[in-house]
């Protein structure tokens, strides 16, 4: 029976961290997310991802033990990079976010080749670009940052939520009533940075956009106010990672994977509910 086979897994201390550290990231990415597709920067989650990949070749060409070391300054710098000097840069937008993505993503790999520390190159890069096919890769040090960094970045969203709504709807008229934009766009960069670096160890470089993404879409196909739309995508991100996870489990599917095929679920099921609301109003 699935059930009895659920709850045989679940006794094992790695399947509830893949539970927690899933629960955690995919929450804190879609509180972020709704931000970020209002703002039109729904793709900086690729891009930066891509860059902490950068990173992370970096980290294991110089063999350091802890690439967190590495891998967080740099995906931060780049987020302030590319989110606080946007109507200042020289190349802007979308245009920036896909050069610093493939540039990082090539360079990542050509370094991982040129100076490879591992047998399996093929092995080590699909892993890291498509998750984990185990989930028996998580550490009780990674589930425990994880829990740290997950409070804070819930934290900074529940204490500034007015201003965070205010710079996402209009940041000319938010600067005008006083509020600091530059630090809040600078707070929010950071905050992403950190969510792309912690949902990499669940669903790889490649698929973190769909954390970011699809749960903000889902909830905007039905929702109209800001704030419902946050507490709806906050579930329905939180309920496809707990089931693609289960999934995972049960049929020995890669998590990342998993956990987005439901994501893609979920937004068709609330596309059908939008398109049902319209015709009956």
């Amino acid at each position: 029976m699935p059930i009895d086979k659920l709850l045989f897994y679940l006794d094992f201390p790695f399947v509830r961290y893949a539970i927690i550290v899933g629960v955690l990231v995919s929450l804190c990415s879609s509180l972020l997310g709704v931000t970020l597709v209002l703002k039109r920067y729904s793709y900086i989650g690729d891009g930066l991802s891509h860059v902490a990949f950068g990173a992370l070749a970096i980290a294991a060409v110089l063999k350091v033990t802890n690439n967190m070391f590495v891998i967080l300054p740099v995906t931060i710098a780049v987020a302030i990079l590319l989110l606080c000097t946007g109507k200042n840069a020289r190349v802007k937008g979308d245009a920036a976010i896909a050069m610093v993505s493939v540039g990082a993503l090539a360079l990542g790999y050509l370094l991982m080749n040129l100076f490879s520390t591992s047998a399996n190159i093929s092995g080590d890069v699909c892993t890291t670009l498509f998750g984990s096919t185990s989930i028996l890769t998580l550490k009780a040090g990674e589930v425990y940052l994880c829990v740290v960094l997950s409070v804070v970045v819930l934290a900074i969203f529940v204490l500034f939520y007015h201003k965070i709504f205010a710079i996402t709807f209009d940041e000319n008229f938010a600067q005008a009533t006083g509020v600091n934009t530059a630090f809040f766009n600078l707070l929010i960069a950071v905050v992403v940075a950190v969510i792309i670096v912690l949902a990499m160890n669940l669903v790889g470089a490649l698929l973190v956009s769909a954390l970011v993404v699809f749960p903000a879409l889902s909830a905007m196909r039905v929702f109209k106010s800001f704030f419902a739309v946050t507490v709806a995508a906050a579930i329905i991100s939180v309920v496809c990672s707990l089931v693609g996870i289960l999934v995972a489990i049960l049929a020995g599917t890669p998590v990342g994977s998993t956990i987005v095929a439901a994501d893609i679920v979920a937004f068709g099921s609330f596309y059908l509910m939008s398109l049902i609301q319209s015709k009956e109003a």
